[in-house]
């Protein structure tokens, strides 16, 4: 049996049995360089309400496509055909998207109420989301705020492709803000790179590949962003790592393990520390807890950068696409 199936529900109490957690890692080890498969499908949380999986690299979350068989949508309706919602088009309510290039933390909502109460988190901006990322050639500074105003890239050829405000045929930029933050300095392949946490504070699309690309730091692996160069690698060095929603009745904190260790892939090869993985996590959680306790009138400095009229068309826009889906049950 897959170690990412255990014999039992994983409910949350279950993520912090020690055992578990060492063959989870063992498993992860093993099977984190090889190609996604159907029935290599691992849960990291699984309650009544949610199901939070541990997202394989190269996957579509769900697709239209007849000819796609290989989608997160496809490996949950083989691992879990009793959960399946045949009132909805993909029979399961993703909470939110991972590119087909990103791994990690991705949760799934198993009832209408759920995904309700899971969508008035991510409106409200109360879910902390912290992503790993390999980065190509040495960030000098160790801690940076990106603010680049996102958009389409309407150019020929490139209409798969975000860009940021002031380039040239970028059609309607919204304001999107990351935070980085350095953690290691090493060589992949014998190039320079720097491995980072990223905490996303908008969900444009394709955001952190294009903050960082923005700042000369694109990430390794990522094809796209790279115009095709940045080949080399078997995949896109970005993974979701931590993934926090702030539930009412059942808080959801979920952490996918890091991919990027030297064990793993022996192409990476740190050379200096500069915050540990552990420290750098535990001050993004701080700073998140206190920005949920501030009083409802005291406007945050996050919602001072970031609030725009666009940003809330975006959210009703989402918020339509969920209750169309719905009203199919």
């Amino acid at each position: 049996m897959n170690c990412c199936s255990p014999p039992y529900p994983l409910h949350s109490p279950c993520r912090n049995d020690t055992t578990y957690d060492v063959l989870l890692l063992q498993d992860i080890e093993m099977t984190d360089m090889e190609p996604a498969s159907l029935e290599n499908l691992c849960v990291l949380y699984h309650s009544a309400n949610y199901i939070v999986v541990n997202k394989h690299w190269d996957i579509r979350i769900d697709s239209k496509m007849w000819y796609e068989k290989q989608t997160v949508q496809s490996q949950l309706k083989l691992r879990f055909p009793d959960l399946v919602d045949p009132g909805t088009y993909y029979g399961f309510r993703f909470c939110h998207q991972l590119d087909f290039s990103t791994s990690g933390a991705l949760c799934v909502a198993l009832s209408k109420a759920a995904a309700g109460n899971a969508y008035r988190c991510f409106k409200d901006r109360l879910v902390t989301k912290a992503y790993l990322a390999l980065l190509r050639g040495t960030v000098e500074k160790e801690t940076m705020t990106l603010n680049f105003a996102i958009g389409k890239n309407i150019a020929e050829g490139k209409t798969h492709m975000m860009c940021i405000d002031g380039t040239e045929d970028c059609e309607n930029p919204k304001p999107s803000q990351t935070e980085l933050k350095v953690l290691e300095y090493g060589t992949y392949d014998g190039e320079p790179v720097t491995k980072v946490l990223l905490q996303p504070l908008t969900g444009r699309t394709h955001q952190l590949r294009v903050h960082c690309s923005a700042v000369g730091h694109p990430i390794v692996g990522d094809y796209t962003y790279s115009l095709g160069k940045d080949n080399s690698p078997y995949r896109m060095m970005l993974h979701a790592y931590n993934l926090r929603i702030p539930l009412p009745k059942e808080p959801i904190h979920v952490t996918a393990p890091d991919p990027f260790l030297p064990h793993i892939d022996t192409k990476w090869v740190p050379e200096r520390l500069m915050k540990t993985l552990e420290g750098a996590l535990e001050h993004l959680l701080d700073w998140c807890k206190e920005e949920e306790s501030k009083p409802p009138d005291e406007t945050s400095l996050v919602d001072e950068k970031i609030s725009s009229p666009e940003e809330t068309e975006e959210q009703r826009a989402q918020c339509q696409q969920w209750l169309s889906e719905w009203s199919l049950d």
